[in-house]
């Protein structure tokens, strides 16, 4: 049921609602940041003690934990709060979250207590992960029963700006303690700061979330005696309920997650790792877009009161299909313009058995690729060269020719640790000697970097992500009745992000192993985002004009 829009200014207890809501996210995201740059360090510290198999499996364990449990947090945490309340279910995940990421700036090395430390670290992390499988649908859906009609997105966007804050906020201090102590103390114990840093923004979003009221539309459910008894059976155990949460994930979420992880993570990644852009360099260019873009999560969330959810979402996930490949082959030629020549000028080519070749999809760590295929193509899409494949005959030792040079690669399957590691050395050293020589540079040229152009880039990019994701929490919240809202939209939400767009860097790391061709990763989150418009422009309906105090 469509109801009239209310035009009166916003008040100082609604502006609260949304300080309070939004300080979560920024810990989402400042946490999520540090873990990614910090993660070299972190490694170290807690992880250097192990053999290096598992120090690379606990490595990622830790790193992949947060994402794997959010649905289940959404999960423990949504159904209390469509039992008891909004307010004090989001109050309990922000302090879970904040102690979780405070304790980790305390947690003693390796060196300290042995093994106890990376199990602890994981553990928090799943902790982290958990809440805030709590933290983003009681936040949306606390802001969104706040809001007066009609402006609901330009409420709820805010929640979505802090997103980026937390990730700018995070590159500020860790730029700024490493610099104030120097590398040397940054990696022994400076570090830490960033972390225990965090306990200022828990104390202040408790002190303001102590002193918030319970949201309108809950209190009238209440009062009215709807509450859910069972809110888990009622949104995924009946179908006209669970239908709506899977058309929520795969038109809507989904797309919206992999455009956002391409804009904000993966257009990063790409820079320093595929591009070779020096570190310092290649923030300081994201923080720029970001800085540009941000308002405009405001300014489509507020659209989106005014023409509709649906349009703004589905444009910004069509864009990202049409455009990724050209603006990411853009990026190289205005970050690393020897790399775009030498590409051209030098085609490196894999010549293999077919039947050698595996595709690299490792998200535990737990895998072992060692035919002569594969350690090529690890090695080429570990340096990140574009490459061609030729079918060799079976049983053919894999080799890699660039321009008029062949290297034969070899099989680490049965040989001992040192013996492989030696095999290793000395095959990297001869590949990337090849690739030296036939123009291939190292890092980018800081002088030759066209810092305009590619902030320009970037900042398109993140525009696309403000696209997708101003809008979505006020149409999450719309999409489903008050008494399950909160279990109803968490899910959808965190299988999304946490799932879908957190497989983004492996699944395209796979891709570009398998394919040999650097840009291919994209082809992930241009089908996801791609099915995503297919299916939200058929089947979604918009919910701009919805009254979501009628609970029918």
């Amino acid at each position: 049921m469509a109801i009239a829009a209310d035009n009166s200014p916003m008040t100082a207890e609604q502006r609260k609602v949304i300080l309070a809501s939004s300080l979560g996210t920024v810990f989402e995201w400042y946490d999520f940041y540090l873990y990614g740059s910090l993660a070299a360090i972190i490694a170290k510290q807690f992880f250097g003690g192990l053999d290096s198999g598992s120090a690379f499996i606990f490595a990622l364990l830790a790193f992949a934990a947060g994402f794997i449990v959010r649905p289940f947090g959404a999960l423990v945490f949504g159904r209390l709060g469509d039992m008891i309340g909004r307010k004090y279910t989001f109050l309990v995940t922000i302090v879970i979250m904040g102690l979780s990421t405070f304790i980790v700036g305390l947690l003693p090395s390796y060196a300290s207590i042995g093994l106890a430390a990376p199990v602890i670290l994981i553990a928090l992390r799943m902790l982290q992960g958990l809440a805030l499988g709590g933290e983003y649908g009681g936040a949306a859906t606390y802001v969104a029963e706040h809001a007066p009609q009609g402006k609901r997105g330009a409420y709820t966007s805010w929640i979505q700006t802090t997103a980026t804050m937390g990730l700018f906020l995070s590159l500020l201090i860790i730029l700024g303690v490493r610099t104030a102590l120097g590398e040397a103390a940054f990696a022994d114990w400076g570090w830490r700061i960033p972390f225990l840093v965090s306990i200022l923004l828990l104390g202040v979003s408790v002190f303001i979330r102590m002193s918030m009221h319970e949201s309108p539309a809950f209190q009238k459910m209440k009062a009215e005696g709807k509450t859910s008894k069972a809110p888990l059976s009622e949104s995924f155990g009946q179908w006209k309920n669970l239908k709506i949460v899977i058309l929520a994930l795969v038109g809507l979420t989904a797309g919206q997650a992999v455009v956002w992880y391409s804009g904000q993570f993966y257009a990063l990644f790409f820079l320093t790792q595929a591009l070779k852009v020096d570190g310092p360099t290649a923030n300081i260019l994201v923080a720029y877009s970001l800085i540009l873009a941000t308002p405009f999560f405001v300014i489509f969330g507020t659209l989106s009161d005014k023409i509709g959810r649906k349009p703004i979402i589905m444009a910004g996930c069509l864009l990202a299909v049409l455009t990724y490949f050209p603006v990411f082959t853009a990026l190289t030629k205005a970050a690393n313009p020897d790399l775009a020549k030498a590409q051209a000028a030098n085609v490196v080519v894999i010549s293999a058995d077919p039947a050698e070749c595996s595709f690299q999809f490792n998200p535990t760590g737990t895998a072992k690729f060692t035919s002569s295929c594969d350690i090529a193509k690890q090695v080429l899409a570990g340096a990140s060269v574009s490459y061609e494949n030729v079918a060799a005959p079976a049983g053919t030792v894999a080799t890699i020719k660039i321009g008029q040079t062949a290297i034969s690669s070899y099989s680490s399957k049965g040989l001992p640790a040192d013996e492989a590691k030696k095999k290793d050395v000395e095959f990297k050293a001869a590949v990337a000697s090849d690739l030296l020589a036939a123009g291939y540079p190292t890092k980018a040229d800081p002088a030759k970097i066209n810092k305009v152009l590619v902030t320009a880039i970037l900042f398109y990019l993140v525009l696309l992500v403000t696209m997708v994701y101003g809008p979505i929490a006020a149409m999450l919240v719309e999409m489903f009745p008050t008494r399950i809202r909160y279990t109803s939209m968490s899910l959808p939400y965190h299988i999304g992000n946490g799932w879908f767009g957190g497989l983004l860097p492996t699944m395209a790391f796979a891709i570009v192993a398998q394919t040999g061709n650097m840009y291919n990763g994209l082809w992930y989150p241009i089908i996801i985002a791609g099915a995503t418009f297919v299916i939200g422009t058929l089947f979604l309906k918009e919910t701009k004009d919805l009254d979501i105090y009628a609970d029918d």
